[in-house]
């Protein structure tokens, strides 16, 4: 029976084709795919011997267990990479090291992910590998997406918005270059110009890139390519003149690998790279770092090719020793490797390639884990991983090429930012991106210069400025093209030549006149125009609007506008109420209230005092308010005995003279004023009627009027010259014409010139500028408001609109509004105030003084002696009240006669 059993056993060991290890494993194969002869791999086989030797050397990794790495060349193409990728695959390999390219790396993917053999790679920073479609993959280099988030942050330092990308025209170019877009457009910047290369370029690719490169406007260049000893780029750059002052160039990771890769010996050409700005993977230095480099100048000391570490040789160092911690673990935990053959193919012919010879690795996933919790401090720092399978910490050193030297101006972090700082020196509660925060060294641009470069150039004088302007028929003195010397002229062109002087650099430009020629343009189209291309900007009276806004950029305006309404005028007709007019109802109530306020101040004050102010009832009443209000006009007979009174009547005549004048010259202003002879008053009374209205041709005024104020199209006419403008409104709206005209308010300052039976009506329903409209994002609109600020403050400005509009005096001075602003009482409330507070102050006075005399009174009156003190020891509460007015009613004169008798009778009774 044990032996049938045993032959089954041994039957099913055959049958399955599977190998299996029921004790640890003396060697531990992983394959090392990767380019011999380039830069990286170079350094990264020396490097990678160098962890193999050390980790097997070192009892504590593997516990006995020898690392096998097997290194298969890929030459740099993407057939022999999955070849190799095959091959390596058949030797029962748990991982594979590489490789170094991202477009390898993309096809030997879908292999590890079908056979569970975790791929982890030192040089493939192509950021789309971290994506899901890609479970196996693992790196150990930092992705793309870290150092374009760089590049944006350097770029926003800089202040430049739009850049020109060259790269190389594969999945490690195309993806990463696509990254970079997103980081700038988050930034309000943006990629302008992608120019792409083939993989295998030449000089002459380079060349036709250049040139071509050279007619656009952009001069900042972001250059992210495979590492170049020869540094052909810059060198043919420099050949034609673009390592020079106005050029800018950033280049990744790339370049500062190339230059760490020359050796002593090496000519470096570092002249053609005077004043490229690279990025360098920030590594710290500790012991263990330094005496790696000392181990590695020796292992090349008698190197007949001398050869010095990159970057991406300490990567692939620690990416060995990566997979060494990993493999260890996982050997502690499972002391077997277990693998199983993929079932034959039906459709599989003998010759071909034999896939059942490949076997699934059963442990990948359990071997993926264990790599992707790792954190060990390697040659590159910390290595440790979030959950994107991505490096936690990582940064750059911002390189400087200065004087043929590499110069560090700053460093960049994935959470700081830029900093003159290392990233060693921030801990988690002072970081802080931002743009505030952010500072480098001063660098050095192409050329030497010290002074940022502008980064951008507007045209050339064999590639001017296409700037297009209106062809007016009407109101030619705004600007227009002379039919006879097809000369373009007036007021914006002159302004706008006047603003290009004080831009800092030469801006060529030719004028291209748009429109038939036969009724004014649509400027609507016009700047649909330069929003499409056909013109790099438009200068004339624009007006900046809402939904041009969207299309264009506009400058700083140059003229305030605003839309107005235009009607016909008759000084012959005046208000009935005209005179209400100087004062708001608000003041006329205040003004009013105090009048009777003072008047009873007044009586109160001069009552007992003022024989004028005592008599009967009426008569005290009659004078009490003719009085106040005969105080207007100083015809008043009564005059004031009291001091209290004096003092009141001082500051209310005071009040008196100064509202007086305000209306007087308020009032003398109405009445010389034009009086409208048409109902309409305002924008309102517009659009609540039914009248005809008037708008100039190509004016915004007409989608204004339709779609802000809802006014049906019916009601519009287009009209197309002033003299189209008086016969409109003449006739009327029941003869053909118009009611009102609505139009923007340097249009209608010039046809007012020379009339006198128009007006505005109202004020201004809009505000609204005139400006220069460029394509979006174009750096000249910036200048050139500048420009136009300085015009502004300079005066130069308005001596250009009085060349062209005050010839014969500005009309603007000899417009007159229908409606002056009224005075208001918060013109006048700190003087009503002080009489307010004046006459409180008299009264209070005037009622301690009485009751003092009141009280005086009552302790006479209270005297034993006196026959009525038993009667005013019991009086009420409301008889002590009524004493107290007849008391006031008396004349003070009777009062003092009072107290003079009582003190002579008493001085009687004692002698």
């Amino acid at each position: 029976m044990n032996f049938i059993i045993v032959l089954l056993l041994c039957v099913l060991g055959l049958m399955v084709n599977s190998k299996v290890y029921c004790e640890r494993p003396d060697v531990v194969n992983v394959a090392a795919i990767f380019t011999f002869d380039s830069v990286i791999g170079r350094a990264a086989k020396v490097a990678m011997e160098m962890a193999v030797s050390d980790i097997n050397a070192n009892s504590r990794i593997l516990n006995g267990t020898k690392l096998n790495l097997i290194m298969e060349d890929s030459t740099c193409s993407v057939f022999m990479g999955s070849v190799k990728a095959f091959q390596v695959l058949e030797r029962d390999v748990v991982a594979i090291i590489g490789p170094q390219s991202s477009t390898i790396a993309h096809m030997i993917s879908h292999i590890a992910n079908a056979l569970h053999v975790p791929l982890i790679s030192y040089a493939a920073t192509d950021p789309t590998l971290s994506a899901l479609q890609f479970p196996y993959f693992v790196r150990t280099a930092p992705s793309d997406s870290y150092q374009m988030s760089a590049i944006a942050n350097l770029l926003e330092y800089y202040g430049w918005k739009e850049v020109i990308a060259i790269y190389l025209d594969d999945d490690y170019g195309r993806n990463g270059i696509s990254v970079l877009g997103d980081e700038l457009a988050k930034k309000s910047s943006k990629i302008a110009y992608k120019i792409p290369l083939p993989s295998n370029y030449t000089i002459d690719d380079l060349s036709y890139m250049l040139n071509s490169s050279k007619s656009l406007g952009p001069r900042v260049y972001v250059v992210h390519m495979n590492p170049d000893p020869d540094l052909r780029l810059f060198r043919l750059a420099q050949e034609l003149d673009m390592i020079s002052s106005n050029y800018v160039w950033f280049a990744t990771d790339w370049l500062s690998t190339t230059l760490d890769s020359f050796s002593a010996a090496d000519q470096v050409p570092m002249g053609v790279i005077e004043g490229v700005i690279v990025l360098r993977p920030h590594l710290p230095v500790t012991l263990k770092s330094r005496s790696f480099e000392s181990r590695w100048r020796r292992v090349n000391h008698n190197s007949s090719a001398p050869l010095e570490m990159n970057v991406y040789g300490k990567y692939a160092y620690d990416t060995v020793w990566a997979v060494a911690h990993s493999v260890s673990k996982l050997l502690e935990e499972n002391k077997n490797s277990t693998f199983s053959a993929i079932q034959e193919s039906q459709d599989m012919k003998a010759g071909e390639l034999q896939p059942w010879k490949l076997k699934t690795f059963h442990l990948g996933e359990k071997l993926l884990q264990l790599l992707l919790g790792v954190n060990f401090t390697g040659l590159t720092g910390q290595i440790q991983y979030d959950a994107n399978r991505n490096l936690v910490n990582y940064g750059f050193e911002v390189i400087n090429v200065v004087n043929e030297r590499s110069k560090r101006i700053g460093y960049w972090y994935n959470y700081s930012g830029l900093s003159i700082l290392p990233p060693e020196a921030f801990v988690n509660d002072q970081v802080s991106q931002s743009p505030l925060d952010q500072k480098l060294e001063n660098a050095t641009w192409p050329g030497g210069q010290d002074a940022k470069p502008r980064g951008w150039i507007i045209a050339s004088n064999d590639h001017p400025l296409r700037i297009g302007v209106p062809k007016r028929v009407s109101f030619t003195d705004f600007v227009t093209e002379m039919n006879y010397t097809h000369k373009i002229q007036g007021y914006c062109i002159d302004l706008f030549e006047e603003a290009t002087k004080l831009v800092p650099y030469d801006v060529p430009f030719m004028y291209v006149p748009f429109g038939d020629g036969h009724e004014n343009p649509s400027y609507n189209k016009l700047v649909q125009s330069v929003a499409d291309g056909v013109f790099d900007a438009a200068v004339g009276d624009i007006a900046i609007v809402t939904n041009r806004t969207r299309m264009v950029d506009f400058t700083q305006p140059y003229a305030s506008t605003g839309l107005i309404i235009v009607a016909p005028i008759d000084s012959s007709k005046a208000s009935t109420w005209v005179f209400l007019k100087p004062f708001t109802p608000q003041l006329w109530s205040v003004t009013a209230i105090s009048f009777v306020i003072i008047a009873i101040v007044i009586w109160i004050l001069e009552h007992r005092v003022n024989d004028d102010f005592r008599g009967p009832p009426k008569r005290q009443l009659v004078t009490m308010f003719l009085f106040s209000f005969s105080t207007l006009f100083k015809a008043n007979q009564e005059y004031t005995v009291s001091a209290l009174g004096r003092m009141v009547m001082l500051i209310w005549l005071f009040l008196l003279l100064v509202i007086t004048s305000s209306y007087t010259a308020s009032l003398t202003s109405i009445l010389t004023v034009q009086q409208l002879s048409s109902p309409i008053t305002g924008i309102d009374s517009l659009m609540a009627g039914n009248w005809p209205i008037g708008y100039q041709v190509g004016s915004f005024a007409y989608s204004y009027m339709t779609e802000m104020l809802n006014i049906a199209p019916s009601r519009l006419k287009s009209l197309r010259s002033p003299k189209e403008y008086e016969t409109a409104l003449q006739l009327g709206p029941r003869n053909g014409g118009v009611a009102a005209i609505v139009d923007e308010l340097p249009y209608v300052e010039l046809f007012l010139s020379d009339q006198t039976d128009f007006g505005i009506v109202g004020q201004s329903f809009s505000k609204s500028g005139w400006g220069f409209a460029f394509q979006k994002d174009s750096p000249l609109a910036v200048d050139m408001s500048t420009a136009i600020l300085k015009l502004s403050e300079n005066g130069r400005l308005q001596d250009i609109h009085d060349r062209w509009f005050c010839k014969a005096g500005c009309a603007s001075q000899r417009i007159r509004y229908n409606e002056p602003d009224q005075l208001t009482l918060r013109s006048f409330w700190g003087l009503y105030l002080l009489c307010g507070a004046c006459a409180l102050t008299a009264l209070l006075l005037f009622m301690l003084r009485t009751i003092r005399q009141y009280m005086r009174y009552k302790r006479k009156q209270m005297d034993p002696s006196s026959p009525a003190f038993s009667v005013s020891s019991n009086s009420r509460c409301s008889h002590i009240i009524f004493s107290f007015f007849d008391f006031i009613d008396e004349k003070e004169e009777a009062i003092k006669r009072i107290f003079t008798q009582h003190d002579s009778n008493n001085q009687t009774v004692v002698v």
